[in-house]
């Protein structure tokens, strides 16, 4: 199959991508018996980068996504994080990565505070970091009014937030996010978008979302798989030139692919 590039795209995109690959997708692939949930999909973000990952529900979004995070091990290809391999070099790997999975687990008995100190300490940070980086994503994330409420009580929005808390909390290059929108109202959205933005201005983002309206708002990229391979990867101001708006895009080429199968 032939990936979908718009000429201006190619080149615009090729521009952005002059800087350091912070993630990286060469051919990967996992199959489970004769099913594929992912095949040969190939795809950069340097540094510095927001990009959304879109496709329909069972397009392989989050298998991919679990392939570059090292939770699942490539049935082919490579997936790279910073230049590490998250097969065989996933601890230096993650040290550069916080990944937040869609529905996250968090303890409903902790608060925020004390699973933020739990996390810290897992991953052996000193008192005085530990500190430091716990008062940083509480201020980023937002979270001082609930800090020390459990995590039962909270809405899922502010659950949300302790979730990119603990992803930022070792201050990581690169983040994943699968769906960190999904079943939020939309205020809930508004304020999770400003914290994504806030993250953005120094990280590298691949953002899953269902939610088109969210990467007009935020992304400049837009990587799009169907059915397990890549259909499209350039600018989403492209796609909305060509298509006139992003939901009639992503139903031209997830559909019109469905149908070339």
């Amino acid at each position: 199959m032939t990936v979908a590039t718009l000429p201006e795209s190619a080149a615009e995109t090729a521009a952005d991508n002059n800087g350091q690959p912070m993630i990286e997708a060469v051919g990967l692939s996992k199959f489970y018996g004769v099913f594929a949930a992912c095949r040969d999909v190939s795809f950069t973000v340097n540094r510095g980068e927001l990009v959304a990952f879109l496709g329909p529900n069972g397009a392989g979004k989050s298998t991919t996504m679990k392939l570059l995070t090292g939770y699942l091990a490539p049935s082919q290809g490579v997936g790279r994080i910073a230049g590490h391999d998250m097969a065989s070099d996933r601890l230096a790997g993650s040290s550069r990565l916080g990944y937040l999975p869609e529905n996250g687990p968090l303890y409903p008995d902790m608060t925020p505070h004390s699973i933020l100190e739990f996390f810290a300490d897992a991953r052996g940070m000193s008192p005085a970091y530990k500190s430091e980086r716990i008062e940083a994503v509480v201020r980023l994330c937002d979270l001082g009014s609930v800090i020390y409420r459990p995590i039962s009580k909270l809405s899922k929005g502010f659950r949300q937030r302790v979730g990119m808390a603990q992803a930022l909390l070792h201050e990581p290059d690169v983040l994943i996010m699968d769906e960190p929108t999904a079943g939020l109202d939309p205020n809930q959205i508004v304020e999770v978008r400003k914290t994504l933005l806030r993250i953005a201005q120094d990280k590298t983002i691949l953002l899953s979302t269902h939610i088109l309206q969210e990467v007009d708002a935020m992304a400049k990229r837009v990587i799009m798989i169907h059915e397990g391979r890549l259909v499209y990867d350039g600018r989403a101001s492209e796609l909305n030139a060509k298509y006139g708006a992003l939901d009639k895009a992503f139903h031209a080429l997830t559909a019109a692919n469905a149908q070339a199968h």
